[in-house]
């Protein structure tokens, strides 16, 4: 079966970071730009961050810039996203998807891991 796996989300205090996992099964992620993107509920998704084939290419949203940081290890077929400095309006369900470039994401998706910044 090809398909993407998030993991690592969860409960964060303010301030605090989490890495977030984007694995791929069935298929090798070494072909394809990898987005994360994030989404609340009665909102758009939105992008948030985007790493090319090669990973010579990586681009954030505004929002994130300077926090979030993504990188790719293809010899374990994964992308990561690390989150530090979490604020609560960093709180979605964050998805990972699969394009040829980053600006085409629509090949595969996950089903998404969930992100809370509370105290």
């Amino acid at each position: 079966q090809l398909q993407l796996v998030e993991s690592g989300g969860g409960l964060v205090q303010p301030g605090g970071s989490l890495r977030l996992s984007c694995r791929a099964s069935g298929f090798t992620l070494d072909y394809y730009a990898i987005g994360w993107f994030r989404q609340v509920p009665g909102k758009e998704r939105e992008g948030v961050s985007c790493i090319s084939r090669s990973g010579g290419m990586r681009n954030y949203a505004a929002s994130v810039k300077g926090r979030f940081t993504i990188s790719r290890d293809n010899a374990k077929n994964t992308v990561y996203l690390q989150m530090n400095s979490l604020k609560p309006e960093d709180t979605a369900v964050y998805y990972c998807g699969a394009g040829d470039v980053c600006s085409r994401i629509n090949d595969y998706w996950g089903q998404g891991t969930q992100v809370t910044v509370s105290s």
